[in-house]
């Protein structure tokens, strides 16, 4: 199993900073693709991997995605000038069950402007609260923004990455736009469903053990 297949994540409220540190010290000793904390963590995380190759990753309208855009906007640009390499954004979930992806096109073309083009993108759809027909038009929203990600879910909602979720981002998205499993995954054996399904990044908190049982 590759560990760069992970974003190695702590994005709980009561998250200390020893806990951050703790997380990338597991990072850099496994080498996972990221670090994936909550915005106030990111110039801890910053420091604590420095010379690795390890990147950081933050949240933006976390984990409700009803934020203005204005807002999400603010909080993507303050989250790069504060070192965050990659941006997971929660859409406007109430305004995607309206069925106005004209919305969510907007809201995400703005994200991925405010991001920048040298750092990745991705777009949490929170499958739980969504049915097929309104993941697909949102992928595809998603897709016409210009985002290099879509991804599952925040792990606050009901439920977190389904394989047949991610089976059918990637048929949406098709190969050029990552597709990230997130939510609920702790063995090795999920991950593998979730990379067969069509994933090419993985979410979780428990990516030691995934990796360590994989061995």
């Amino acid at each position: 199993m590759d560990s760069k297949l992970f974003d190695h994540t702590l994005l709980k409220a009561f998250a200390t900073k020893e806990e951050i540190l703790n997380l990338c010290a597991e990072a850099r000793k496994y080498n996972t693709k990221s670090v994936c904390v909550n915005p106030y963590w990111i110039e801890t995380a910053r420091e604590a991997l420095k010379g690795s190759e390890v990147l950081v990753c933050t949240v933006i309208g976390f984990p409700l995605g009803a934020n203005t855009i204005e807002t999400k906007v603010f909080e993507t640009k303050d989250a790069v000038a504060r070192g965050a390499q990659e941006c997971d954004i929660v859409i406007n979930i109430g305004e995607a069950k309206k069925h106005n992806y004209a919305y969510i096109e907007k809201e995400l073309k703005a994200f991925v402007e405010a991001a920048g083009k040298d750092v990745l993108t991705k777009v949490i759809i929170e499958t739980c609260y969504l049915t097929d027909e309104e993941k697909v038009e949102v992928c595809k929203a998603a897709v016409r923004a210009g985002v290099d990600f879509v991804k599952t879910s925040t792990g606050f909602g009901t439920y977190g990455a389904k394989v047949e979720d991610v089976a059918l981002m990637r048929k949406t998205v098709g190969p050029n736009v990552g597709v990230k499993a997130s939510g609920g995954i702790h063995h090795a054996a999920e991950v593998h469903a979730m990379v067969e399904a069509g994933a090419n990044r993985i979410g979780c908190s428990a990516s030691v053990q995934c990796i360590e049982e994989d061995k």
